[in-house]
């Protein structure tokens, strides 16, 4: 079972090599292209402490990755994304950092949670769609949305 936490800037280089790993399956994410592991240092510093990056590892390794932004133009309003690799979906792994991401977001104090949903990414809907159903059960009151993220032109 994958044991999920905070993020720190010295998980940025696994950070980094999940999202290239889960572009080059060829897969629409929320990140138009990979970062280099400076550049998510920067996402995670940014976050503050209106959100947080958080990090499932399994025997030692880190398998996946989910994060809860701030929306800059509503207080009361956060994202909320996960990205698993590919060996290691369909275990619970994207539900246990749902859950402590969704944690955290009723903790902050958040009342609309949005999932970080790109177009053409039927996994991503599927997904998305289940821990919808989790959100009044981890942060009451809260609602959640699924907002398509345009094609890149």
């Amino acid at each position: 079972m994958a044991t999920v936490r905070r993020a720190e800037t010295l998980d940025a280089a696994d950070i980094s090599a999940i999202i290239g790993e889960i572009l080059g399956e060829g897969l629409s994410i929320s990140f138009e292209r990979a970062l280099d592991p400076q550049e998510v240092t920067t996402l995670i510093e940014r976050q503050g402490s209106a959100g947080a990056t958080f990090v499932a590892e399994e025997d030692g390794a880190i398998v996946a990755f989910g994060s809860v932004d701030p929306d800059p133009a509503d207080p009361g309003e956060c994202t909320f994304g996960s990205w698993v690799r590919l060996e290691h979906r369909r275990r619970g792994i994207g539900t246990a950092l749902a859950e402590v991401a969704l944690a955290f977001a009723r903790e902050q104090g958040y009342r609309r949670i949005r999932g970080r949903l790109p177009a053409h990414n039927e996994p991503a809907l599927s997904y998305l769609s289940a821990m919808g159903a989790l959100v009044p059960l981890t942060n009451p009151g809260a609602s959640f949305e699924l907002p398509l993220y345009p094609e890149p032109s």
